[in-house]
């Protein structure tokens, strides 16, 4: 049975970068997989952080590159994950009714 270029991501976030990722109260997700390229997004408190972004990007790129040749580049996309603007939504919702 052929694994799935998803499940190989799966399987090497599972044992190698969640791991590092969680003790930082932080997770990864795929957003999106095309001609080579996986994008991915930092969530939790990983998510926006600057140095975040730094010190993951080259970690990240360099573990699934090196199980999955058929992957030439890990985009980090960059931002507020949805799970945070809501965080902020909600705050501000209570602390500015309408």
């Amino acid at each position: 049975m052929k694994v799935s270029i998803q499940d190989e991501v799966e399987a090497i976030f599972n044992e190698e970068i969640r791991p590092v990722l969680a003790s930082h109260a932080g997770n990864i997700m795929v957003v999106d997989y095309s001609d080579g390229v996986l994008l991915v997004r930092l969530t939790g408190q990983c998510s926006g952080c600057p140095s975040a972004l730094l010190e993951t990007e080259d970690f990240i790129n360099s573990k699934i590159k090196a199980g999955i040749p058929q992957i030439r580049d890990v985009v980090l996309m960059a931002g507020v994950s949805d799970e945070l603007m809501n965080q902020a939504k909600a705050m501000l919702h209570h602390e500015f009714p309408a």
